[in-house]
């Protein structure tokens, strides 16, 4: 049966969760690790959101990503695969509430950095994180039980943000 999309109010424990997730990712990632970032809407305070913490770890090359994967399902991360784009791979931990999603990213990603404009924006324009709120709150209903229509339903707004970011 396909998965429910769900949308639930903020929740002010968000932060410390993604503190707690980046701390396990550095001890089993170790020193290949670059960088974490705290992504999706989850990171936009006040954002209500699927409870699910999105995170995107920065690897040196796209080789690292591929060896972080067996350590990733080592510890429990469901392997999801490069459906979103080449070179980085997406896992999913269901186990824990809130749900983790993890994507490892090669340094330098368009992708990675597309997510981080898109976040940024969101956090210092009010407007525009209504505006997605309310649209995500729509689709919501709208595909209730397709996760990929929701997704696809959202991608011309983000794409409007990005834009805007880009010429900040």
């Amino acid at each position: 049966m396909p998965e429910r999309v769900e949308i639930v109010p903020y929740d002010a424990k968000w932060p410390a969760h993604f503190r707690e997730i980046a701390a396990a990712l550095k001890t089993l990632l170790g020193d290949r690790m670059l960088d974490i970032h705290h992504i999706g809407s989850t990171s936009i305070p006040g954002m209500a959101a699927k409870p699910l913490i999105d995170i995107d770890v920065i690897l040196p090359t796209p080789a690292d990503v591929i060896d972080a994967c067996p350590l990733m399902e080592a510890a429990g991360y469901e392997p999801r695969g490069n459906r979103y784009d080449a070179d980085i791979f997406a896992f999913m931990k269901r186990t824990t509430a809130p749900r983790q999603r993890v994507y490892l990213c090669p340094e330098g990603h368009d992708t990675h950095h597309r997510r981080i404009q898109f976040r940024d924006y969101l956090r210092t324009h009010p407007q525009a994180a209504a505006d997605y709120q309310a649209l995500k709150l729509k689709l919501a209903e709208e595909f209730e039980y397709d996760g990929d229509g929701y997704t696809a339903g959202k991608a011309a707004f983000v794409n409007d943000i990005v834009a805007r970011a880009d010429k900040r």
